[in-house]
């Protein structure tokens, strides 16, 4: 049991779950925008085939509103998850500073959201196995009980088909657990007819109905009710799907009344004879056609008072009601992210989750290159397949589902975060944060306290492209907690490194070092590719004095990264390099 909660409790943290969540909340007022719409339109039609074909447009409608919303918050809630990788924690208060003062209690839907998900597929899964069980019980009463109509009566239903132009056989049995004739099957309909209907009611009544279940086939009601039930165990957590899915019903039985009238003539021989079933009426399942469906007393007043007026204020007024509900609802929940927002909109960092991905999660790491071509895309679609090559040019283990690096990445975020916010800054934005995230946690850490000012000094025995022993310090002047960096490891001057091609594949690497006098320097350098797999790495020491440090390398033909650093080895200063080169 644990393992499954375990199972679900993943799950639910999942881009899926939380976009069904959404989902799911965005299809309430939906659903209820739908049924107003809906409600509307049969203010106005009055004939059976025009109110049925608005009612199955919405019933439609209701489905592609859920997937289209779906499809279009599922890739913003990957963007999401990328942020939520590792626990993000609140900046933490400034010294003497009650933790619990001045933050309040709040909701945050994102949070609670995706536990709807497993909820609505539970209900979904029950509501299907419901169908089903309708769907095998229907297809129990066709083979159990039954017995075929007389020839005289096949025979009349085979020339009514023709008349209706039905090119299926249809098959009239007589059943002794039905209690009302119903349509059962698609591509092989059967009529099934309590046993006895056929003697006990008058030939003209008879045909009649015959008449309205033949029109169930040849409107393809039988399919079009299958359908409806599917969106029905989808959506059933609203009620504007019962109330449009009962005006399907409802039109579909008064438009097959309509087609029998058409064709008889004989409006109110027909009411008979619906009148007649009603003495055997029964509850309809869901899964047949019923010649008693929908409101019988309302079929027949309809058949015979066909000008009286229709009652739509109640359905209208209700959807109205519940729409403006819902829509006042939303209007407290924070508003779905846009795209990256124009600058002329002066739209906040926080307005899109690509711009907070690119300005906070991915800010010391992102490259001057990237960061240009990132802002130069419009679509959803391109953030994403960016976003997706940034990780996998650095994930250091290609082909395998964990990204070890991006994992990494996000847990020193949470760290930074959770260790050195202050009453005003994350911990990713202060200067030990950025340290801490760039380069990773320190080989070794002196902290004095006491001292005047507080400091911290953290040491690095390698920082690639950088050097070796490098050592950071951080002072707290004010003693308010942040602490500053006296100097910025990666800010080097630059060594004026060149590259030369020789030839052959052969590739000159020359990096002047007059610059260091008769100190001895300490050279650093790797080549990668532009995917940033590492191709060659070299470290020497130069005596100097030395003009020049030359460094020949064999290179196949490629677009290459050089990133080299020297040192001095005797006061510590150092000068750095990064350079694209072309090898043809």
């Amino acid at each position: 049991m644990s393992y499954l909660l375990n199972l679900l409790e993943n799950w639910v943290h999942t881009p899926a779950a939380s976009a069904l969540g959404w989902t799911l909340l965005h299809s309430v007022w939906e659903g209820a925008l739908v049924a107003l719409m809906l409600a509307g339109a049969l203010a106005f039609l009055r004939t059976g085939r025009a109110r049925y074909t608005a009612a199955c447009l919405a019933m439609l409608a209701l489905l592609l509103a859920f997937c289209a919303t779906f499809e279009r918050i599922l890739p913003e809630q990957r963007i999401a998850s990328a942020a939520a990788a590792a626990p993000v924690f609140p900046p933490a208060p400034a010294p003497g500073r009650d933790r619990t003062a001045g933050n309040p209690f709040r909701f945050d839907a994102a949070e609670y959201l995706p536990w709807l998900a497993p909820f609505w597929i539970a209900g979904v899964a029950f509501f299907q196995l419901q169908s089903l069980a309708g769907w095998l019980s229907a297809r129990r009463l066709r083979g159990t009980g039954v017995c075929a109509a007389t020839d005289a009566w096949q025979s009349r239903a085979a020339g009514l088909a023709r008349q209706l132009r039905i090119s299926r056989p249809v098959v009239l049995l007589e059943s002794c657990l039905t209690e009302v004739p119903v349509v059962i099957g698609y591509l092989r309909p059967v009529i099934l007819l309590p046993v006895g209907l056929l003697a006990g009611l008058p030939a003209g009544q008879v045909e009649s109905i015959l008449l309205h279940e033949l029109t169930h086939i040849r409107r393809h009601d039988y399919l079009v009710n299958l359908l409806q039930i599917f969106v029905e165990s989808l959506v059933f957590y609203h009620p504007a799907v019962w109330w449009i899915s009962s005006v399907i019903r409802a039109e579909r039985e008064n438009c097959c009344d309509d087609s029998v009238v058409a064709a008889q003539g004989d409006a109110f021989g027909y009411a008979a004879a619906l009148v007649a079933l009603e003495q055997s009426r029964g509850a309809a399942r869901q899964a047949v056609l019923a010649a008693t469906g929908g409101s019988l007393t309302k079929r027949v007043r309809r058949l015979l008072v066909p000008s009286e007026p229709r009652a739509t204020l109640t359905p209208v007024f209700s959807a109205a009601l519940l729409a403006v509900t819902v829509a006042a609802a939303l209007a407290a929940w924070p508003a779905t992210p846009a795209l990256f927002a124009p600058q002329a909109q002066a739209a906040p960092p926080e307005a899109s989750p690509y711009r907070k991905w690119l300005t906070e999660d991915v800010a010391y790491i992102v490259t001057n290159e990237e960061r240009s071509a990132f802002q130069k895309l419009r679509t959803r679609e391109e953030f994403e397949q960016f976003i997706e090559q940034f990780w996998l040019r650095r994930d250091p283990t290609p082909g395998t589902p964990e990204n070890e690096f991006k994992q990494e990445h996000y847990r020193r975020i949470a760290y930074a975060n959770d260790r050195f916010s202050t009453a005003d800054l994350n911990g990713w934005k202060t200067d030990r944060g950025r340290v801490y995230i760039t380069y990773g946690p320190p080989d070794e850490k002196e902290s004095h306290p006491d001292a005047v000012p507080r400091n911290e000094q953290w040491l690095y025995h390698y920082i690639e492209g950088i050097g070796t022993n490098v050592v950071v310090e951080f002072t707290d002047p004010n003693h308010t907690g942040e602490f500053r960096m006296t100097s910025d490891p990666g800010a080097a001057q630059p060594a004026g490194a060149t590259v030369q091609r020789l030839g052959a594949g052969a590739t000159l690497i020359s990096v002047p070092l007059a610059v260091y006098g008769n100190h001895r320097v300490n050279v650093y350098g790797h080549v990668t590719t532009m995917t940033q797999r590492i191709v060659t790495t070299f470290q020497d020491t130069v005596q100097g004095p030395a003009p020049l440090y030359t460094k020949v390398i064999a290179l196949p033909a490629g677009v290459y990264h050089l990133k080299i650093t020297t040192k001095d080895a005797t006061d510590g200063s150092q000068r750095g390099d990064s350079l694209d080169f072309t090898v043809k």
